[in-house]
């Protein structure tokens, strides 16, 4: 099949893409797990208090236990999305030496309270998505290189932060 023939008429983008701010906020220890904090937010705009505190409430409530299994070993990443229609949490978790597991919650942007799992497939935005290859990245060089002894607290050391 020619490519160029193909109807690529899809939809149009209805905001023009406008960089946001991604910035690594902590490590979060939730019961035998610890977790990387991520927050992303507009471009200029502040990151809204309690959108953090939405998402670590989440993972706490989502992230499956025990932590540390043969499938599991109790690290991951959360990202808290502060959009300007709907705040995310996208709850992501190591297993089977090198899957990322993930829970996407959403919720109206006025009412973090009514997190929820997202109700479409989606696996992350342009936005979230950077976190997830900088963590896939961090996984390969620090865990999966070295099998022999994977280096989990030179992974949890790495930090993303970047305007995208």
């Amino acid at each position: 099949m020619d490519p160029t023939s193909l109807d690529l008429s899809g939809p149009k983008p209805q905001i023009p893409y406008q960089p946001r701010s991604v910035r690594f906020q902590q490590r979060v220890t939730l019961g035998d797990w610890v977790v990387k904090l991520y927050a992303i937010a507009p471009h200029g705009h502040s990151f809204r208090e309690g959108v953090a505190e939405a998402a670590v409430r989440a993972a706490q409530q989502t992230l499956p236990s025990p932590a540390v299994t043969s499938e599991r070993y109790g690290v991951g990443f959360v990202i808290a999305h502060d959009a300007p229609q709907r705040c995310y949490a996208l709850i992501c978790w190591w297993a089977e030496e090198n899957e990322v597991h993930q829970q996407m919650l959403s919720a109206p942007a006025d009412r973090l309270a009514e997190l929820a799992p997202h109700p479409s497939h989606a696996a992350g935005c342009v936005w979230e998505l950077s976190v997830t290859d900088f963590e896939r990245r961090a996984w390969i060089s620090y865990v999966l290189a070295s099998p022999d002894a994977p280096n989990m607290a030179g992974y949890l050391a790495q930090e993303y932060n970047d305007d995208l």
